[in-house]
């Protein structure tokens, strides 16, 4: 891969890369709303769920459209939450495997 795919992709996974904006995903994982709903999802207050959903934006995970006095915001690609399950179940198994060998450890340990 070329140096410019790389850095679009790394960029792509650092949007990705805060609690708040995971949460705001798995919010607008249901379906498009507005900053008002998310809100609360979120537990954070308007500024802040604007900022991370600017970042979300401009990384093209989200689009946003302007309804009324309210902006909408929902997933550009659904393919995205796929991608985020996948690193889900890579650390359910990595959690396994640890909890497996803890388990060994303590057994040898008796």
């Amino acid at each position: 891969m070329n140096d410019e795919i790389l850095n679009v992709q790394a960029s792509a996974f650092n949007a990705l890369a805060h609690p708040l904006r995971l949460k705001i995903l798995e919010k607008l994982s249901a379906g498009p709303c507005c900053v008002c709903k998310i809100m609360p999802y979120v537990h954070g207050e308007q500024s802040n769920v604007s900022h991370h959903l600017a970042i979300l934006r401009k990384a093209g995970i989200v689009r946003s459209d302007k309804r009324g006095h309210e902006t909408w915001y929902e997933i550009a690609d659904p393919a995205i939450i796929k991608v985020i399950n996948i690193m889900l179940d890579c650390i359910i198994r990595d959690l396994d495997k640890k909890k497996d060998m803890l388990n060994v450890l303590i057994e040898t340990k008796k």
